[in-house]
């Protein structure tokens, strides 16, 4: 169902919800034309973080991005949320566009739900990017380790209930700090972003879908290795790096069959979508014209 978008939008951008597994699921789409892309986002983010390459790509392609279970302008469903709920939302959701298969693009903390919907799902994935993605069961887990370097915030997002009692009324400072911490370019990051941000964080469950993601990679790191060694990624492979080097790379190396392709953006921080647009999208554009000039 198209809708008329509540938070902030683009020309040519239109906005629609969709009842998927006990949750509405609100999804941006542009583009006419060309093989179809879905782009899935991190945190501290939404649908929105896309908002600079989303032209970009539907230039060639017709181009979807969500707001996850928990997260923007989608609704939390019930209580029983981790990266396995979230992959089989990402499976419906490719039904219910019936534009399949996609070229599956995602980032950050989603990484374990895009493994998992690629890996048990082949068919619906044409290819997969990573950006600034790791996996639990390879080395994720040490980033909520403090003792050495972690991120605190992980704690505090996968404890119950700990975000919402500390971070309620404080969402706009919260994302100031966490988007200026992890940027390369913090002025890339402008106050109409964090004022988006902030709006869908500031809902009364807003900080559930980025909870259930953290829990998720605290304990499922076995589990994320056992599909890895059973149901490698068979389908081409783009790694994007940038704030953290050659972490998604590395990552993506150990899950997939064949020999990946890796780019690396220098001089960007985590936030590559906002931070450098351009590059992403270009290195994207390339790689997904590669793939689909083998299918010709």
């Amino acid at each position: 169902m198209q809708i008329t978008p509540v938070g902030q939008t683009r020309p040519g951008f239109t906005h629609h919800r969709v009842a998927i597994n006990a949750a509405e699921i609100h999804y941006v789409s542009a583009g006419t034309r060309g093989s179809p892309i879905l782009l899935v986002h991190g945190f501290p983010e939404t649908w929105w973080t896309f908002h600079k390459v989303m032209p970009l790509l539907a230039e060639r392609h017709r181009v979807f991005a969500l707001d996850l279970r928990g997260f923007g302008d989608s609704s939390a469903g019930d209580d029983m949320q981790d990266g396995n709920t979230a992959a089989a939302d990402l499976h419906d959701l490719i039904a219910h566009l019936d534009v399949g298969p996609v070229h599956l693009a995602g980032q950050d903390i989603a990484g374990a739900s895009l493994f998992q919907l690629a890996a048990k799902h082949p068919a619906d994935i044409t290819s997969f990017t990573a950006i600034e993605m790791g996996l639990a069961g390879f080395g994720l887990e040490a980033l909520a380790d403090i003792t050495h370097g972690g991120a605190w915030h992980i704690g505090v997002l996968a404890a119950p209930g700990i975000a919402q009692m500390l971070l309620t009324g404080h969402e706009d400072a919260f994302l100031q700090f966490m988007f200026a911490s992890m940027s390369a370019d913090p002025a890339a990051i402008s106050p109409t972003d964090i004022a988006e941000f902030a709006r869908t964080y500031a809902r009364p469950d807003g900080w559930q879908g980025a909870a259930a993601l953290y829990r998720s990679m605290l304990r499922d790191g076995a589990a994320i290795k056992a599909i890895a060694q059973a149901e490698p990624l068979s389908m081409p492979v783009l790694a994007i790096g940038a704030g953290g080097g050659e972490f998604t790379a590395a990552t993506m190396a150990q899950v997939s069959l064949h020999k990946i392709r890796t780019v690396l953006l220098d001089g960007v921080g985590h936030y590559a979508a906002m931070e450098a647009p351009d590059r992403m999208a270009s290195a994207m554009l390339d790689f997904l014209a590669d793939v689909d000039g083998d299918k010709l």
